[in-house]
């Protein structure tokens, strides 16, 4: 809370001390000396005088307060409990504001990052990927944005795993507001990650910026869906500046959701099919934690998709009650979306006789639909 202090001259008292929490006890020629402008040295004289009439300091004590109310835990960057991933990378935060599982943050932990406005299959590849993760021992780690991040943290919990969410907000304020059961959980069964004073609310700067707390506490970076202006793009290349493995699954030629995956993958980043190629890529240098304890069911948001935790996904079987007119509508698909005229085209059916087909198999969960027509959610054996 120290005004204008940060960035450089953060870095620069990390450096030199070995505590930077000595620096508030220092001469005002040692502050001045790292660049502490008057306003900030102004604050440290009052806290050195215990001086709370100073409104600044007030406001200091507040927080404080709060935090004990509320039961945020306290970590700075000097203690032990700061993970050791976390403060050597650039402009790491000088403290976290935390609540649940403190503990998890010095455990290895896997990133799950991508679009807010994901497909179907997105927030199930998200889901499965997590609780894949999770079953074998991770902790999944994502922003708890909509999408994506939801789904990632609410599949590791399924599995009755670990999950970290890091917030552009106090870690006090539900955001968004949709999230509200599913922070809860986290709290409970997880652990959720500001470098926010509580109360502080939700600011567009805030997000971008907690991406690198995403990629500095984990080992390697999953991106599921993203466009190519998106966040997660921004995480990926903080994990790489900061030495991460950047993972991505490929999507459909026609899904815009799925150039940033591919923008990725051509600059290295390593094609995601299955668990085992995450693991195939960490094994070196990674050793696997303990399982976490057994499964604990919680509200699915999405179908389930192929299994992840096999070497290859396996079809999922063919709902038995379809009549033969679904099913060779669902033939009549292939893995990118298909316009309503070329579905009748290949099948052959009147227009109305289609969309009553479609609409059955889109509420049975093996269809959804997307910009320009529909595509299939599941590869069914047909």
């Amino acid at each position: 809370m120290l005004p204008r202090f940060s960035g450089k001259r953060w870095t620069a008292v990390c450096d030199s001390l070995d505590d930077p929490r000595d620096l508030l006890s220092a001469s005002p020629t040692t502050q001045k000396s790292f660049g502490v402008m008057p306003d900030a040295r102004a604050l440290m004289a009052a806290w050195q005088q215990q001086d709370l009439a100073f409104p600044p300091l007030a406001a200091v004590a507040q927080v404080f307060a709060v935090c004990q109310q509320k039961d945020i835990q306290l970590i700075g960057w000097g203690e032990d409990a700061y993970p050791e991933s976390l403060r050597h990378i650039q402009d790491a935060p000088p403290v976290l504001y935390v609540r649940g599982r403190s503990e998890l943050l010095l455990r290895p932990q896997l990133a799950i990052v991508g679009s807010r406005n994901a497909t179907r299959a997105g927030l199930d590849h998200a889901w499965q990927f997590a609780a894949a993760l999770a079953h074998k021992g991770y902790a999944v780690t994502s922003g708890l944005a909509q999408g994506v991040d939801g789904a990632a943290h609410a599949g590791a919990l399924s599995a009755g795993g670990d999950t970290v969410a890091v917030v552009g907000t106090g870690a006090d304020v539900i955001y968004p507001r949709g999230h509200e059961e599913l922070t809860e959980q986290i709290v409970t069964r997880g652990l959720l990650v500001s470098e926010h004073p509580p109360g502080t609310g939700p600011k567009s700067g805030h997000f971008p910026k907690r991406n690198r707390i995403i990629s500095g506490l984990s080992r390697g970076i999953l991106v599921v869906e993203a466009g190519l202006k998106s966040g997660s793009l921004i995480t990926a290349r903080l994990a790489l500046e900061q030495g991460r493995e950047v993972f991505a699954i490929p999507g459909s030629i026609h899904n815009p959701l799925a150039r940033g995956c591919h923008s990725l993958i051509r600059q290295g980043a390593r094609l995601v099919e299955t668990i085992d190629d995450i693991e195939e890529e960490l094994s070196a240098w990674w050793n696997q934690p303990p399982a976490p304890p057994a499964p604990r069911p919680v509200k699915k948001p999405a179908p389930v998709t192929p299994d992840l935790f096999a070497s290859k996904p396996s079809a999922a079987p063919m709902p038995a009650h379809l009549a033969n007119r679904e099913i060779a509508v669902l033939k009549a698909f292939g893995y990118d979306p298909r316009s309503t005229d070329q579905l009748c085209t290949a099948t052959g059916l009147p227009a109305d006789q289609l969309m009553q087909s479609l609409l059955l198999l889109e509420m049975d969960g093996l269809i959804e639909s997307v910009p320009g027509g529909y595509q299939r959610v599941l590869q069914a054996t047909v």
